[in-house]
């Protein structure tokens, strides 16, 4: 009777984890041959498994990252994977608004077109500051990306119909913004959770602005992943995340499977954006959904980053 009992908890574990674990693949099968598709943060994780895929289906990708290195090493594993030349690094720290500022005038000089953008990059919960005196969380997750956009706006509408992509995570939910102390950084948790509201209210509020002018808004949640956040933290973190995310995160790849759908999904175009997860549209808590917040937000946003 013990042992019984025992594989059947053993195979109910197994099959609650591989549930857990599970998500819709992206069918879409269309190319994006002449296109050109930005990615944050796409050296590792999600981002370099959606710069495998776009690449593959014919598109020039450039990969903004922090680490030189480590971008080099991704582009060359991307063409390798994707079989296309198309693939190129350039140097973007989106902790420093600086970096932003300089990236952004390169890549305008340098790129003729831009018809996808993906707001991949983010850092995880940590007490840390960017050399502009901002919470980490919300200076890499939001106003790095922030600037980065509307410095590039003006390239996704001559190239329209264009998309943004901004990646979140359900765990926004978890959390209100209080728009007195946007720089809130006492509980890492809440911090990062802060920021990926941040982003959910920035696409809102983008694709609200963009209406009619050819640019689509998505807010990306790409599930549980197996990605590399964990190295911020100390080997013994690392060592039970590691445990952890091997027992209920998806792949890279799986992961990647979302933001995939809605940079090429006319589907996904048609409905004018919105938030998506495992490759269809969710729904958002109410108060994720304030037009007034988002819009509070973007003027709060506008005067951090010193933009008219």
């Amino acid at each position: 009777m013990y042992l019984l009992s025992t594989v059947v908890a053993s195979l109910a574990v197994f099959f609650f984890l591989k549930w857990m674990k599970k998500r819709r693949y992206c069918t879409d099968v269309k190319r994006l041959d002449g296109k050109t598709v930005l990615i944050t943060g796409a050296a590792s994780g999600v981002g370099k498994e959606t710069a495998v895929a776009l690449a593959a289906r014919g598109a020039r990708v450039v990969l903004a990252c922090r680490d030189a290195d480590k971008a080099e090493k991704a582009v060359r594993e991307i063409k390798s994977r994707s079989r296309s030349l198309a693939v190129v690094a350039m140097e973007l720290d989106l902790a420093s608004l600086r970096s932003v500022r300089r990236f952004c005038e390169s890549f305008l000089r340098r790129e003729e077109r831009l018809d996808v953008l993906i707001n991949n990059a983010a850092m995880p919960g940590v007490l840390d500051w960017t050399e502009d005196g901002f919470s980490m969380c919300l200076g890499v997750n939001h106003l790095g990306h922030f600037l980065l956009t509307n410095l590039l706006l003006g390239r996704l509408k001559e190239c329209a119909p264009s998309r943004v992509l901004t990646l979140t995570c359900s765990s926004y939910k978890y959390q209100k913004l209080d728009l007195q102390d946007l720089n809130y950084n006492l509980l890492p948790f809440f911090t990062y959770c802060r920021s990926k509201l941040a982003n959910v209210y920035f696409s809102h509020e983008l694709g609200r602005l963009a209406r009619g002018k050819g640019v689509t808004s998505f807010a990306v949640h790409p599930g549980l992943v197996q990605s590399e956040w964990t190295r911020h933290y100390s080997l013994a973190v690392r060592a039970a995340a590691r445990v952890l995310t091997w027992m209920f995160s998806a792949s890279c790849e799986a992961g990647a499977q979302t933001v995939v759908y809605c940079a090429v999904s006319d589907e996904a175009a048609r409905r004018g954006g919105g938030y998506f997860a495992d490759c269809r549209p969710a729904a958002l808590r109410p108060f994720a959904r304030d037009p007034d917040v988002a819009k509070k937000l973007w003027e709060a946003s506008l005067r951090l980053v010193q933009l008219p």
